[in-house]
């Protein structure tokens, strides 16, 4: 029997309060995801998304990777090492500035990341089956508006 507690001031009802939906939404996501690729390929969820970023962008710096892939400085790092020792990774002194590094896949890490895109999109493809093709096309929009802060209201 779930017992409640009455508390004075604002009723928030948890699973209903949409931080917090999203929040463990995202958490399952993230978990079955990272199970499909883990499994596959042997990577991390900090490693998927460096791939997925230099394999959708090109090229980019690491500070570029850490604000696309919305992880810190120390574990893009320790995720480049990662998939620099697998051969996925390669990094190059940029041309125009010798103090920089430009990191891009390898061969092997665009074979790699073609696969784990594969994966992702079925993946994501059963995810939505349960919504009507209008149905998903407002989540998408949906989500891009909250994303922007309400900017497009």
């Amino acid at each position: 029997m779930d017992a409640k507690v009455e508390t004075a001031g604002p009723h928030l009802v948890l699973e209903e309060f949409l931080p917090y939906r999203l929040s463990v939404l995202a958490h399952k996501v993230s978990r079955e995801l990272s199970a499909v690729y883990g499994e596959r390929l042997g990577l991390s969820i900090p490693e998927w998304r460096i791939l997925a970023n230099l394999g959708r962008f090109g090229p980019l710096y690491a500070g570029e990777l850490a604000e696309r892939s919305s992880m810190d400085k120390p574990k893009v790092t320790r995720a480049l090492q990662r998939l620099e020792a697998g051969g996925l990774v390669q990094r190059a002194v940029d041309a125009r500035d010798r103090r920089q590094v430009r990191l891009d896949l390898t061969r092997r890490g665009r074979a790699a990341f073609r696969e784990v895109a594969a994966l992702a999109l079925d993946w994501e493809a059963k995810f939505l089956a349960p919504l009507a093709d209008s149905e998903r096309r407002t989540l998408s929009r949906l989500l891009t508006k909250l994303a922007r802060g309400g900017e497009d209201r």
